[in-house]
């Protein structure tokens, strides 16, 4: 006996997750960049990568570009300590775009854990995260393996990179040098010898703070 077989044809177009229907609109494209925490610096970078995210949305006729976050580079570690991160997270899940465009999984997420469970979360609302570098796009995994292998390199990474800088740290502290020196009020710092000195103008200054200080004068009082 020859039992009947129903042939399935090929869907043409992207399939919404949630109830199988074919979505014939334009794919909406948001992207996220973390930038340089100096304010020229970040504000050349945001403008680069703008304009690299925007161009590469521009090149898919599918696409169109809808927004950009962006967060500053040291907030990377950890997620609640990302704003824009967050708050493109919740725009996310009341469905303001279909996809978000990252440069990276290291740029998305620093450790395996949260890139998981935002990926997870996202993919429950039909809602893809295209990584550039690494050509991933979330919604087309047929598994998770290759996401969590990357992912935890990159976690890998940013855990020897925070050691290293640790270590440098505590290797300038042992060798009495200042570190993070951005100009101390009352004092200045020589580059060569790595030490500080009193500024006898600006110790005046200091002085009178202080003296003002003590007599229980504050920030939001008159003087």
């Amino acid at each position: 006996m020859v039992a009947n077989v129903k042939i399935i044809k090929k869907v043409e177009g992207r399939v919404d997750r949630r109830n199988g229907g074919v979505l014939n609109r334009l794919l909406r494209v948001t992207a996220y960049a973390r930038v340089s925490t100096d304010d020229e610096d970040q504000r050349n970078s945001y403008q680069s990568q703008l304009m690299y995210f925007k161009s590469k949305i521009k090149e898919n006729s599918e696409w169109i570009y809808i927004d950009m976050y962006a967060d500053e580079a040291i907030t990377g570690t950890l997620d609640y300590k990302r704003s824009n991160f967050m708050r493109m997270i919740n725009d996310a899940l009341v469905g303001k775009f279909d996809m978000i465009i990252t440069k990276s999984i290291s740029r998305f997420a620093r450790n395996t854990v949260d890139t998981l469970k935002y990926v997870r979360l996202l993919k429950e609302r039909n809602i893809a995260v295209f990584f550039v570098e690494e050509n991933i796009n979330t919604l087309e995994m047929s598994s998770e393996f290759v996401l969590t292998i990357l992912s935890s390199v990159a976690q890998q990474e940013s855990e020897n990179i925070s050691n290293h800088v640790k270590l440098g740290f505590k290797a300038k502290m042992e060798r009495g040098e200042m570190i993070g020196f951005n100009g101390c009020l009352g004092y200045d710092y020589d580059p060569n010898t790595k030490s500080l000195s009193v500024n006898e103008d600006e110790k005046k200054i200091v002085q009178y703070i202080y003296n003002r200080y003590i007599q229980g004068y504050r920030s939001n009082t008159n003087c």
